[in-house]
């Protein structure tokens, strides 16, 4: 059965990108609903916008939706991992600005918030969209794929020249509660030249080394250093996680990420509803849901680093 919260739970924080603060309250919704967002802080016109893949515009350095009104909310990906990881199908999210609070830049305080709120079962079934042949999207040396799968799997590798990341790969079946124990708690990480970049030109204004993973070289600069050796590429499949969702459904598939960013995995799904063929959307049984990402999360499964 597809399920949502049991009560609302409240955020606050600020904006990675614009530094503002911003409160942001995750709120029970009927079955179907699907993730919606709704900007309080609009008083006039459309403040609704649907969490799906048709209404991202194309950003580098987070996932955007804007609506037919021009109205936009950023940075979801981290709330929309932790909805997919957690197994919640409806919710209307409340955000009274344009960003989402980036709080420690991973998405272990949504997952302990939705955990805390409770889940509740709703009267219908999950439905799941299930990738019959491969798709694939390309850009350069970065490439993104789905395949079909018998249950969701993310594989992803990355390449960086700084020492401190280097090169990285992780593949995970995200089932039986692998988000929560081994994503969740990744932040968002960048290189301190890119962080000077970002300045310049006005973003990044509420990133800072307690939000952030910040590497200079060889060289961590954020106190505490890694959550885990690997937290960069943890980090980009929690990133995938969320802005797959975006689907609509989870999938039944496997993600194939190679230096795949938040646009490239948006021009995937565009790609994979353009194809005729290429999937179907199926209602779960049992068996099927009980693999599904969230399926069986519980408290004690967010690691203690979080």
């Amino acid at each position: 059965m597809q399920n949502t919260l049991r009560t609302s739970v409240r955020f606050t924080g600020q904006g990675l990108h614009s530094g503002e603060a911003v409160e942001l309250t995750i709120h029970p919704a009927s079955a179907d609903y699907g993730i919606w967002f709704k900007r309080t802080d609009i008083l006039l016109g459309d403040r609704m916008v649907p969490a799906r893949w048709d209404v991202v515009e194309q950003t580098a350095l987070c996932t955007r939706i804007v609506n037919a009104a021009g109205v936009s909310v950023s940075t979801i990906e981290h709330i929309m991992a932790a909805l997919a990881g957690t197994g919640v199908h409806n919710a209307l999210i409340e955000v009274d600005g344009p960003e989402v609070p980036i709080l420690d830049g991973s998405a272990a305080d949504f997952v302990r918030g939705i955990l805390k709120a409770g889940l509740i079962k709703q009267h219908r079934p999950v439905r799941a969209i299930e990738i019959l042949k491969p798709v694939t999207v390309t850009r350069g040396d970065a490439s993104a794929t789905l395949t079909p799968a018998d249950h969701m799997q993310i594989d992803f590798h990355i390449d960086f020249e700084d020492r401190a990341i280097g090169v990285q790969d992780k593949s995970l079946v995200m089932a039986n509660g692998s988000f929560v124990r081994e994503l969740c708690d990744s932040r968002t990480f960048c290189r301190q030249a890119d962080v000077d970049a970002m300045h310049a030109q006005g973003l990044a204004l509420g990133g800072n080394l307690e939000n952030a993973v910040v590497v200079d070289g060889d060289k961590v600069l954020s106190p505490g250093g890694l959550r885990h050796k690997d937290e960069a590429v943890r980090h980009k499949m929690l990133d995938a996680l969320g802005d797959l969702f975006l689907a609509g459904a989870p999938i039944l598939g496997k993600y194939t990420g190679c230096r795949a960013g938040h646009s490239l995995t948006n021009e995937l799904l565009r790609q994979l509803f353009a194809t005729p063929g290429a999937f179907r959307v199926v209602e779960c049984d049992s068996e099927t849901a009980a693999i599904l990402p969230g399926a069986g999360v519980h408290w004690a499964e967010i690691p203690a680093v979080a």
